[in-house]
């Protein structure tokens, strides 16, 4: 059984590394657990390990909102102050406060 812990949690703000997108942490998986056909889709050398935690974000962009599945090497913190305006975040989210969102609910 591989242990992991992870580095960012639920309502925190993060943005990619190398892609101009920002987003709000949703659920973890302690590792992949997306199919093999999206990996593939990952160009060769910049595929990252499936042994790490990877993030699912409701995410944005200068274009459009959407549902982004990204490992945990390709994530800084986004320290900006500023919140995130995906649609979807009222659903899972109370309101915006000190840098990150409160969870709606208690998960399991």
């Amino acid at each position: 059984m591989i242990r992991t812990r992870a580095k960012y949690h639920l309502g925190q703000v993060v943005r990619h590394k190398k892609h101009p997108f920002r987003g709000v942490v949703f659920d973890v998986d302690p590792q992949f657990s997306n199919t093999d056909e999206w990996y593939a889709s990952i160009p060769e050398d910049s595929r990252p390990s499936k042994e790490q935690p990877f993030y699912h974000l409701l995410a944005e962009n200068d274009q459009s909102y959407y549902v982004a599945y990204v490992s945990e090497q390709n994530l800084v913190a986004d320290y900006s102050g500023e919140p995130v305006d995906h649609p979807d975040i009222p659903d899972l989210f109370g309101p915006f406060e000190d840098g990150h969102y409160p969870l709606h609910f208690q998960l399991n």
